[in-house]
């Protein structure tokens, strides 16, 4: 246990020098540690530190959660009220969405609570507590309960987390769940307890004009001027504890709210961000950053482009499809050109050279310390990389195509059961898996899915799958294509959208009047599902068994490359859990002769103005209240409509919806997106490029106050002025 104890003296020992420009996504519970405040106050913070973060007192983190399963929230009044991006809650405002009440296109403002829409499936989670089982976990792992490779595994954490939990004081307590994770590549453990409310109302949302203004074109670009936001609230039991939708529940009485800056901003002056953001890959070796771009980025680029030309083509001809396929098409885009900017900034931002540089830093550190496991390591990770390359591409080809981008599908262990049961003549068997596989229709065949649209989804993806792939690789259906079909990919999938047992509710009614073993045997979309299942199983194992001994050697790494770097602290990479970053307003030069400043206005909204494109359209409310300059108090001091600002703050996705706060811990925008320049940031931070695009609050409140006639939610949030 020798090397786990000199990795966090190294770490957190004589953190007395600045801050190295503001990377670093930082864990709340190590801020006393690492003298985080020191930093922050030399930089604008007026705060203490545990009046950000305390184990003991109600703090600023108990007013950011978790929005749904991939964004952040934060709450702005004392009754529960969630700010997040619109694009977060794009979802929910789908869900709600159709021909007659297109919340999408319109937006939606509910006058009062009662108009507050109830949504299924939406949950907002609050941090409850965080501890360090760093001791606990490696004490069982000199013990011999569990290997140290299998102490980062699904499995060991979520039994250890079950364990802790029902020995807390929180055991039973409603809402609690409890996570385990791995920090520093498995160097540090901490158990994270969150508290779940699942009765999250829609309180209000911009037409998608304001709300996704700029659309493709615009996103991760700058200058911005996408008014990015919605507003739920969460409700609760009589008691303000968790409890599933009920008429009877109320707006919960939150812990903490954050108040509201109307001050405005300047450049240079203290911004920070608390949130959840969702995965970096800071301390990768330049053999894994060339991974990335060859194996995951290119085959993903390619794929959804072709998916997505469908999809754009079906959704401008049918309000109904755009509705329907509106959440999926944001999702895919969004990461089709983050991926896109990824590979161009690797290489125009020299990431590649940086990491060779590091590494040839470290060979020298190891020599010097004498340690053969740092010596080596680089080496045996990129002996892994190489292996594991073909069958990383093979993985994400599948995942894109056969597992995600094609969605029809039939329930196999289903129709097998069905199977048995008929050739057993089992009435009450045949009858129980008749009713199952009528479920399993409806969930397949839902209100967000359109059977012509993905058949033409599938007949653009199914070739091209078979050319990006190796034929010995692509799974067995390929044959049943080229033997009885000639090749002939259209009328392949003509015939798998037509005959299947799935192929329409009239299909499966027909079967199930008389099923029969013969109709099970022949449907196409059977053996479609039960080949694409067995190929994902063999790349998936072939993937697991390349990459064996991968989680040891990263932890070897990180723990040597925290030392090499003492006494500077090092943040572990990001991993969906709560973290503070923190840096200024700045403006940045991204080439040569071009400089951009750090805010935009409602002005910039107006010139990018054309009507025949569906992303720069400009509501007629919006163009009359610029017009009449009827901006309020929410107006900057020249009188104009501030609209988005940027910071230097270090984010990444998850971190959408994150507040970002003042250094009197005022709430003074919204972050949702970084800049093109800086897309490898998640592997290397450039602090002269790295920038982090936020809507300011004012062109937020400007919106619900003046556009969406909503001063009542107004008057429930505390404003500074």
């Amino acid at each position: 246990m020798k090397t786990f104890k000199s990795f966090f003296i190294a770490l957190f020992c004589a953190m007395f020098l600045p801050a190295q420009a503001d990377e670093g996504m930082w864990l709340l519970q190590l801020m006393q540690e690492q003298h985080l405040a020191d930093r922050m106050k030399a930089q604008g913070l007026l705060l203490e530190a545990d009046d950000i973060y305390s184990p003991n007192k109600i703090s600023l983190k108990d007013a950011v959660g978790i929005f749904g399963g991939g964004c952040t929230g934060e709450i702005i009044s004392p009754d529960g009220l969630i700010l997040t991006n619109h694009h977060c809650g794009y979802g929910a405002i789908q869900q709600h969405s159709s021909v007659e009440h297109d919340y999408l296109t319109h937006g939606f403002w509910a006058k009062n609570r009662k108009e507050e829409l109830a949504t299924p499936g939406l949950k907002f989670r609050f941090v409850e507590r965080i501890v360090d089982v760093t001791d606990k976990v490696n004490a069982k792992i000199k013990a011999g309960e569990v290997k140290e490779e299998e102490a980062f595994g699904r499995p060991f954490l979520a039994k250890f987390a079950a364990e802790e939990y029902k020995a807390s004081d929180l055991n039973g307590k409603a809402g609690i769940s409890a996570q385990c994770l791995p920090f520093y590549a498995g160097n540090k453990f901490y158990l994270i307890y969150l508290k779940t409310y699942s009765d999250v109302r829609m309180v209000a949302a911009p037409p998608s004009s304001i709300g996704k203004f700029g659309g493709e074109t615009d996103n991760w670009m700058w200058p911005r001027h996408t008014c990015d936001f919605s507003v739920f609230r969460i409700y609760a039991d009589a008691n303000g504890e968790p409890a599933e939708y009920s008429e009877s529940n109320v707006p919960l009485k939150v812990k903490k709210h954050l108040a509201i800056s109307l001050k405005g901003i300047q450049e240079g002056d203290y911004a920070m961000i608390m949130g959840f953001p969702g995965s970096t890959d800071r301390y990768l070796t330049q053999s894994e950053v060339k991974q990335r771009m060859t194996a995951t980025n290119e085959p993903r680029i390619l794929i959804r482009e072709t998916r997505q030309a469908v999809l754009k083509e079906e959704m401008a001809a049918s309000d109904k499809v755009r509705i329907q396929y509106a959440s999926k098409y944001a999702s895919s885009s969004n990461y089709w050109k983050n991926s896109i900017g990824m590979n161009k900034a690797i290489i125009d931002n020299k990431v590649l050279e940086t990491k060779a540089e590091q590494e040839a830093r470290f060979a020298k550190f190891a020599q010097e310390k004498g340690n053969a496991d740092y010596a080596k390591v680089v080496s045996q990770i990129d002996a892994i990389i190489e292996k594991s390359n073909p069958w990383l591409y093979q993985y994400t080809c599948f995942n894109e195509i056969l597992r995600n981008g094609i969605e029809f599908s039939i329930p196999s262990n289903n129709l097998d059961s069905l199977r048995a049961a008929i050739v057993k003549k089992d009435k009450a068997g045949i009858q129980k898996f008749s009713d199952r596989l009528r479920l399993a229709f409806k969930h397949i065949r839902n209100k967000d899915y359109d059977h012509e649209v993905d058949r033409k989804v599938a007949k653009a993806l199914l070739p091209l799958y078979a050319q990006m792939v190796e034929a010995d690789q692509l799974p067995a259906f390929y044959q049943t294509i080229q033997n009885k079909f000639k090749g002939d990919y259209n009328a392949y999938v003509d015939a798998l959208y037509d005959t299947s047992i799935y192929g329409s509710e009239a299909n499966l009614n027909k079967f199930l009047k008389k099923p029969t073993v013969k109709a099970i045997d022949n449907d196409l979309m059977k053996d479609f599902v039960e080949a694409k299942y067995e190929l994902g199983d063999r790349v998936m194992e072939g993937y697991a068994a390349s990459m064996e001994g991968i989680d040891l050697l990263h932890k070897t790494y990180v723990r040597g490359l925290c030392e090499m770097y003492a006494p500077e602290p090092k943040a572990p990479d990001a991993n969906f859990t709560i973290r503070l970053t923190y840096g200024n307003i700045k403006p940045y030069d991204p080439k040569d002769g071009v400089h951009y400043k750090y805010y935009t206005t409602l002005k910039g909204v107006m010139e990018k103005e054309d009507p025949t494109n569906p992303e720069f359209v400009v509501p007629a409310k919006l163009k009359e209240l610029y017009e009449t300059k009827n901006f309020g108090r929410y107006a900057m001091a020249n009188g104009e409509m501030p609209a988005c600002f940027l910071t230097t703050n270090d984010i990444t996705g998850g971190n959408s919806g994150s507040p970002v706060i003042n250094g009197n811990g005022e709430l003074i925008g919204c972050a949702f997106d970084g800049n093109w320049e800086s897309l490898s940031g998640d592997i290397n931070f450039d602090d002269n490029l790295q920038r982090c695009i936020a809507v300011d609050i004012r062109y937020i409140l400007f919106i619900i106050d003046k556009l969406g006639d909503c001063g009542h939610l107004i008057n429930e949030m505390t404003i500074v002025e």
